[in-house]
C-alpha cells in the first residue's frame, strides 16, 4: 500500500489519500490534479522494517499520520526532563507534533507517556539522525523509505 499525504497550503491540516497498488493510475491522476491546484503531494517517508520488529506481522496503520520534516519542540532534550532536571538515556521525537521525550530505557519514559496521552502513534529516534521509528499502537519498527 502506498500512502499519499496532500498538504493543502496555507491550511493548517493535511488531507490524506490512501492508495493501493490497484489504484496506482487513479493516484497518479489525483497527484497530477493536486499539483494543478497548487497542492503539495508527498509520499510517506516511513515504511515498516523488513522484519516488522514483530514475528506475527508487518502492518502499520499510522504511516499516513507522520508529518515530513516536523521540527523538534525541544531540540536540546526531553522537554519534561529539561523542565525538572531529569536525565534520559535516548530521545524520541513524535512524528506528528515534534514533542521530544525520553525513551523507555529512561526512568520516566516520557515519549511513551506522550503517545498514550495524545494518541500520537509514531516517534523517531533522535540520536542516530532519525533513521528508525516506532509505532506505539501497532508495535512495529519503521525505517525511512527509499
Amino acid at each position: 500500500m502506498i500512502d499519499v499525504a496532500i498538504h493543502v497550503t496555507p491550511a493548517d491540516h493535511a488531507r490524506t489519500l490512501r492508495c493501493s497498488a490497484e489504484f496506482t493510475e487513479w493516484c497518479e491522476t489525483a497527484s497530477s490534479a493536486s499539483a494543478h491546484m497548487g497542492w503539495e503531494v508527498t509520499m510517506s517517508e516511513w515504511t515498516v522494517a523488513p522484519d516488522g520488529g514483530r514475528p506475527e506481522g508487518r502492518h502499520c496503520g499510522h504511516l499516513n499520520q507522520a508529518i515530513p520534516g516536523v521540527p523538534p519542540l525541544t531540540p536540546n532534550g526531553c522537554g519534561e526532563c529539561l523542565a525538572d532536571g531529569g536525565t534520559w538515556v535516548q530521545l524520541r521525537k513524535c512524528l506528528l507534533c515534534g514533542h521530544v521525550g525520553c525513551c523507555d530505557s529512561s526512568r520516566r519514559k516520557h515519549a511513551t507517556a506522550h503517545a498514550e496521552a495524545t494518541g500520537h502513534a509514531l516517534a523517531a529516534s533522535v540520536e542516530d539522525g532519525g533513521t528508525w521509528a516506532w509505532c506505539y499502537v501497532d508495535e512495529v519498527f519503521l525505517t525511512r523509505s527509499g
